[in-house]
């Protein structure tokens, strides 16, 4: 009988630390096959899996896309590519940027939520912001099992709290715990799939993030599982679908780029504030050919043009002023990201 054999982490923020604490101890001879996502620097290389193979006993690599699953390895999700699972293969994709990153930890749980049902085990550790949270959701609705970091004691606790915040989530255990729960379930036999079929939603996304949908059928997709609203992609400035009613609020747009409203929200702002400087640098632009204007009207005693472009000059100078008082002091005192977060991808 199947048993928990599917174990997929996820991590970004003070992960390291943590993904040794667990990796360390794991014994050779476990009967399982473990995938990690770890938010890393697209153009950075990753030596991620050597430190692992180094500091336990399991080894482990960044698969190659279509790279046959064996039994007692670490697969780490390569820099600038989703890590994505199949039935008895792996996909490495550069897929849609998922919550701004690749690779993402939603598109890893989904896949294995998707591939393996019952048998997946999803772990959240350390890390900023909500990745990992739907991903979680989509292994809970596949009758999988949804483990999280002890929030007290992980360096960076965002992402954990998220979890528990919205998900239904089986254990919440201190690192020292974990493997040895790790252990335990690979040797549980897993309950029938067929209680827990596959949602629409998690084919559908799943499908997304391999790219294996033209431009119109993944339109016609993501209108099956959300609802058109008024806003564009922060990423693309496509249109986007507001998907599902639970929480966390989530969008995606027609291209596949995915976002959690803490998310959407931060890439929001920062869209806007962009469009304000950028609004400063054409308006002093302005000024200054104004300015440039002006002088030269002195040249041929033309005084009333002379006023006219002086005028316009002073306006804009007020404007740009006021612009840069709401980028100076609005949206440094105004975070939307809770807390200050703001995560940033690791080089490993």
């Amino acid at each position: 009988m199947p048993t928990h054999d599917i174990i997929v982490i996820g991590t970004s923020a003070g992960g390291l630390k943590a993904l040794g604490a667990i990796v360390g101890v794991l014994p050779a001879d476990i009967d399982a096959v473990i995938f990690i996502v770890q938010h890393l620097a697209a153009d950075q290389p990753s030596i991620l899996p050597q430190i692992l193979a180094n500091v336990g006993s399991l080894p482990a690599s960044h698969p190659s896309d279509g790279e046959l699953i064996q039994t007692g390895r670490i697969y780490v999700a390569p820099p600038d590519h989703h890590l994505l699972v199949n039935q008895g293969s792996m996909r490495v994709v550069r897929g849609p940027q998922e919550n701004r990153f690749r690779p993402a930890i939603d598109a890893l749980f989904r896949s294995a939520a998707r591939a393996y049902g019952t048998r997946t085990v999803g772990v959240i550790l350390t890390g900023y912001l909500d990745d990992g949270t739907v991903g979680l959701q989509a292994i809970k609705k596949r009758g999988g099992v949804a483990i999280v970091q002890d929030p007290n004691e992980a360096e960076y606790p965002s992402m954990v709290k998220s979890a528990l915040r919205y998900v239904k989530v089986d254990y919440c255990r201190p690192l020292a715990e974990i493997p040895d729960l790790l252990v335990q379930l690979s040797k549980e036999p897993a309950a029938e799939d067929e209680a827990y079929p596959v949602t629409e939603e998690i084919e559908i996304e799943s499908n997304i993030a391999q790219q294996q949908m033209n431009t119109q059928a993944l339109i016609q997709n993501v209108e099956k599982i959300g609802t058109r609203t008024t806003y564009t992609c922060p990423e693309c400035n496509g249109s986007i679908w507001q998907i599902g009613v639970v929480d966390p609020l989530r969008f995606r747009c027609h291209i596949g780029h995915s976002f959690t409203a803490k998310v959407f929200l931060s890439e929001q702002t920062k869209y806007l504030e962009n469009a304000l400087w950028s609004a400063v640098r054409a308006m002093e632009e302005k000024i200054t050919f104004s300015r440039q204007m002006s002088e030269r009207m002195k040249n041929y005693n033309l005084q009333s043009a002379v006023e006219k472009y002086e005028d316009h000059a002073k306006g804009l100078d007020a404007e740009v002023s006021l612009i840069r008082g709401i980028l100076l002091n609005g949206f440094a005192t105004k975070r939307t990201v809770t807390e200050g977060e703001e995560d940033q991808p690791e080089s490993l």
